[in-house]
């Protein structure tokens, strides 16, 4: 059966993250891994690894996206946090017979990695990315 492993991320919806990497870096002393470009999420992101996880910073880069939109209604702040899982399909179809109200209801291909989230409505209005690294 499928399983949830650990937390992956925490993802912090930021207007610059060029601004907002002046925090994290300078005052906690986190390392930039990297940043990249997230087409697929009309997104830029800057991974900032923690122990065994990341905070990522999201930029959007798309004035129409849902993320623009989240910025704008909500401002800057936690998006979600992402649960790596050992099967997300499987996972998936778990949630599914229980009735748990799901975004994605098949996963979404990135390198590295399948992605998809499950409905605010459903965790206690906190937005859940399930992950699966398959690299």
């Amino acid at each position: 059966m499928a399983k949830v492993k650990k937390i992956n991320h925490v993802a912090i919806v930021v207007e610059n993250i060029d601004h907002a990497l002046t925090f994290w870096k300078e005052q906690l002393g986190l390392e930039l891994d990297h940043i990249e470009e997230v087409p697929s999420q009309a997104s830029k992101v800057a991974f900032l690894p923690v122990g065994e996880g990341e905070v990522e910073l999201v930029q959007p880069t798309d004035p129409e996206s849902g993320m623009a939109k989240y910025l704008e209604k909500r401002g800057e702040g936690m998006h979600h946090i992402c649960l790596e899982v050992d099967d997300i399909e499987e996972m998936l179809a778990i949630l599914n017979e229980k009735g748990v109200r799901l975004i994605n209801q098949e996963p979404i291909d990135l390198p590295g990695r399948r992605m998809a989230f499950i409905h605010p409505k459903a965790a206690n209005g906190v937005l859940v990315e399930l992950y699966e690294i398959t690299a």
